[in-house]
């Protein structure tokens, strides 16, 4: 089942849904970090969320940067989208596997730790804008859940699910996002708040063989729905470059500069995202550091 997202809205508009398979852009993010299941997991759901995310903004340039800074052994945890829903992220230690939890599943939770949760929004505008709130379980759905209702005062029921396999892998991957619009009644709200409580995991749904657009018709079967054709194959996509780590190497500014040049003769970069390692010879910095202020 090749990855995608749907989406739909009741024909009333009083909810829309976001549902998504991102089976394959998982594992391309545990084949780069060469994470430990806990961390697939945890990084996977932060990714799937952030592509639904990404359906709703509106320029090439726009953005949104999730922040997980939690006091696990997962350490601090991002992931960034754009409108393409072409995602990329890490944390900062992926070898995390704990013992399962109470429940039997992957300890997410205990991985992220608790801390605060940051929601960054860069529209083109002057200044990006941000939300926080404190991350309550570090389950990555219930906290998102809360940060909608609490930062952007948006009611949302949010699912997210990778199931990892024995090799690593993840055999399955995906989540739903459920936005109530101004027009939604107490009753609307009511329905769905009893059906999002008898929903099975994710990962239960995609393994019984539900499409993405299954999931969303399974998910609002008391509703009209009407699914929107604008249906998007997300992916992981770093957007690193030479080009991108010369500018953040001339950032830096002289002095930095000259002290990579007097010691080093060289400055080596590593991409967060994607692991690729960047040189820079002694004749490339000293070129750098005339640009430099």
């Amino acid at each position: 089942m090749s990855d995608i997202i749907v989406r739909g809205q009741s024909t009333d508009g009083a909810i829309r849904v976001f549902t998504a398979v991102t089976t394959d852009l998982v594992n391309e993010a545990q084949r780069l970090h060469g994470s430990f299941p806990t961390a697939t997991a945890a990084l996977g759901r932060t990714l799937t969320v952030a592509a639904m995310m990404g359906q709703g903004l509106k320029n090439d340039t726009d953005s949104i940067t999730i922040q997980f800074l939690g006091d696990g052994p997962l350490g601090s945890m991002v992931a960034v989208t754009d409108n393409k829903s072409r995602v990329r992220g890490y944390a900062s230690n992926p070898y995390v596997d704990l013992p399962l939890n109470k429940n039997g599943k992957l300890d997410v939770g205990g991985a992220v730790g608790k801390g605060q949760l940051n929601v960054i929004y860069d529209l083109s505008l002057k200044e990006p804008y941000s939300g926080q709130v404190p991350i309550m379980t570090g389950e990555i759905a219930e906290d998102m859940t809360y940060y909608f209702a609490k930062s952007e005062q948006i009611p949302t029921a949010i699912g997210l699910g990778v199931l990892v396999g024995t090799d690593e892998r993840a055999e399955q991957a995906g989540g739903f996002m459920i936005q109530l619009m101004p027009e939604a009644s107490e009753e609307t709200a009511g329905i769905i708040e009893d059906r999002i409580k008898t929903v099975p995991p994710v990962t239960q749904l995609l393994s019984e063989g539900m499409t993405a657009q299954d999931m969303l018709f399974y998910l609002t079967e008391d509703f009209d729905m009407i699914m929107e054709n604008q249906t998007v194959t997300p992916m992981y996509k770093c957007k690193c470059s030479q080009k991108r780590m010369r500018s953040a190497v001339i950032s830096i500014g002289r002095k930095e500069i000259r002290k990579m040049i007097d010691e080093d003769e060289k400055c080596e970069i590593e991409c967060r995202f994607c692991n690729n390692k960047y040189v820079f010879g002694r004749d490339e910095l000293e070129e750098m550091y005339k640009q430099a202020r």
